[in-house]
């Protein structure tokens, strides 16, 4: 995507299901579950670079012996920075104590971060300040072992203040209204409830408080305590959470917004928000990787046994397409497959777009991460050509000659590396003046790769607010001389915000958005905008679940084709001297190529949840009165 936006969270959970011992035999060290997660995580570091945090779990320690450790890093490479802090303690720990090293019991009674249970994090901050009080995991600790919980997940809630305002009225004091802190202590509130409530049970039956503990833990029903915590939760989520005796869960949401997978072996239990994150980890196959489905949760529990239970009922399906297109690593056989198809699926919209030409017409992509659908597109170019050179040799039948059936073969699509993103620029000044001419140096362009007058076609994830591409990209490709530049977007219009997890909240950040409101000023309909402000005041605040996006409106009078063409007006920069045509997806091919994820809010306002529709009714009052800020 060559507009940076920040999104998601990724999660990894790891059960070593064999003693420590084992691993030291098999493995030849007892930190095979540090060394794995630490794959896991750099694996996912794709979801989240703003911090990273590591929480671990020993099971069976007697009183007074640590058992819970936890380590959080905000630096620039958060991930490195966690496992270099973790190596520094343990390499410490041998040099202090020799005979630590080759005894795993003393290894795990020491040594800090080893232990049975491990969950990490990986995070994208999508608001407010990047520090580590915002970093995941999340503790909530308690003197009695069942009810200490380490929280992380993937996750945005839209109704915090309806939890928040929960937890005021069962008597709480919540230190701030953010979703991680509501979350986490809406499952602490009914975890010392079912505790409280098993410790009479158990008192009633003769044992002291000494000897209930391992009882409680043992008879605990963490899927009842979800049932009762998650009851209220609007959102998008792939929470996981780890008991302080060494039960473990990863809920996901009913509508399956948010992404998680599992696999599990005779020696190992494991949870992550990607699929290729297990699958290289552990070396197993693609169909050894399950996905956990939508309201259902993972329950491990101290005593290894794993079961898959529905907490909640699950909603239609609505998985996350913006996975597919760009979030998730495109190493997924099933999403290799799918950013293909959407490169193949716009091919048609390209080919009317340079009038067939094909032969003075060169295919790019933009940046990296579009690759893969650059492939599909140029694939079908291929098969285009093909089928053209078919018909142009049978209708010249016996009579073709050599020269001819040459001429003809050597036409194929012209595939270049036409831009290439120089990573080490940073735009560090922040005047607008200085930043726009270090902005467009953040591309270089290969110099003779498109000759005066061909096409340029430049495929791309998605556009969403187009300011690179009006910056930098096609201020640094007409250099070249093209006749057309043509950009692709192979996923359809960005128009409503997002509030599942990805950093897309205001609506006026929407190149899209803006477009229709100059349709809007153009043609002299902007009464409509005063129209949709007065029934979004009506709704905004409503508590009843039949909330309606009424931004919905706004894009109605125009076809997405007039969208897209004043699109590219005002992406078009002054000076240009080629043309620009922007083309977007349609709905129709989005849902063709990823027909399991079907969640597509952010270009058709179809939200899964009733606070989705109360977020973009909101997103639309800040717009009209002119506030700069978020939704939710």
């Amino acid at each position: 995507m060559s507009d940076a936006i920040k999104h998601e969270c990724g999660i990894s959970l790891i059960r070593l299901l064999k003693p420590l011992e084992y691993y030291q035999e098999k493995y030849g060290t007892a930190f095979y579950g540090v060394n794995k997660m630490y794959l896991m995580m750099e694996k996912q570091h794709n979801r989240g670079q703003d911090g990273a945090g590591f929480a671990s779990i020993k099971l069976d320690m007697k009183a007074g012996e640590r058992y819970m450790s936890r380590v959080r890093s905000i630096a620039q490479q958060p991930i490195q920075d966690i496992f270099a802090q973790i190596n520094d303690r343990i390499n410490t720990s041998f040099k202090e104590n020799p005979e630590y090293e080759h005894n795993t019991a003393l290894q795990k009674k020491h040594i800090p971060y080893i232990g049975e249970l491990l969950l990490g994090h990986v995070r994208y901050g999508t608001f407010g300040k990047n520090s580590i009080e915002s970093v995941h995991p999340f503790i909530r600790q308690n003197n009695w072992m069942h009810r200490n919980l380490i929280v992380a997940g993937n996750f945005n809630m839209t109704n915090v203040d309806v939890l928040f305002d929960n937890l005021v009225q069962i008597g709480q004091h919540p230190k701030e209204m953010a979703d991680t802190v509501t979350v986490m202590e809406k499952i602490g509130h009914f975890l010392d409830d079912a505790v409280a409530k098993l410790y009479k049970e158990i008192k009633k039956e003769g044992f002291n408080k000494q000897e209930a503990s391992p009882i409680i833990a043992d008879r605990l029903n963490v899927a009842k305590i979800l049932r009762r915590a998650a009851k209220n939760w609007d959102g998008g989520y792939a929470m996981a959470g780890l008991l302080g005796h060494g039960d473990a869960f990863v809920l996901r949401d009913p509508a399956g917004i948010r992404p998680t997978y599992y696999y599990q072996d005779d020696e190992v239990a494991v949870v992550a928000s990607e699929r290729p994150a297990i699958q290289t980890v552990f070396n197993v196959a693609f169909e050894d990787v399950k996905e956990l489905e939508p309201g259902h949760a993972i329950l491990i529990k101290k005593n290894g046994s794993i079961r898959v239970k529905q907490i909640l009922e699950p909603t239609e399906r609505k998985a996350c397409s913006f996975e597919r297109i760009y979030f998730s690593r495109g190493s997924d056989k099933e999403i290799y497959q799918e950013r293909k198809e959407l490169g193949r699926l716009i091919f048609p919209k390209i080919l009317k777009a340079i009038d067939e030409d094909i032969k003075n017409t060169v295919f790019s992509y933009i940046p990296n991460t579009a690759e893969t659908s650059f492939f599909g597109m140029v694939k079908e170019a291929q098969t285009y050509m093909n089928k053209k050179k078919e018909e142009q040799i049978l209708s010249l039948g016996y009579k073709i000659t050599k020269e001819q059936l040459h001429e003809i073969l050597d036409v194929r699509p012209r595939i270049e590396k036409v831009a290439i993103k120089d990573a080490k620029l940073r735009t560090f000044i922040s005047q607008d003046s200085g930043r726009d001419d270090l902005v467009a140096h953040v591309y270089d362009i290969s110099y003779g790769s498109v000759k005066p007058g061909d096409n340029l076609v430049i495929i791309d994830d998605s556009i969403v607010r187009g300011t690179t591409l009006k910056k930098s990209i096609l201020k640094i490709l007409d250099r070249l001389h093209p006749k057309k530049i043509i950009v692709v977007s192979s996923a359809p219009q960005i128009r409503y915000p997002d509030c599942y997890g990805i950093d897309m909240a205001k609506l006026e950040d929407f190149i899209a958005f803006r477009a229709a409101l100059e349709l809007h000023r153009d043609r002299g309909t902007t009464k409509i905008i005063d129209d949709i402000y007065q029934k979004c005041l009506l709704q905004v605040s409503s508590k009843d679940k039949d909330v309606i996006n009424y931004v919905k409106e706004f894009y109605a009078p125009f076809t997405p084709e007039e969208i897209s063409d004043k699109i590219g007006e005002l992406l078009s920069p002054t000076e240009m001297k080629a043309e620009v045509q922007i083309i977007y997806q349609t709905i129709t091919n989005l849902h063709q190529a990823c027909p399991k994820n079907l969640g597509d809010w952010y270009f058709t306002g179809e939200y899964p949840t009733p606070g989705g529709n109360r977020v973009v009714n909101r997103a639309f009052i800040n717009f009209y009165e002119g506030k700069n800020e978020r939704a939710y």
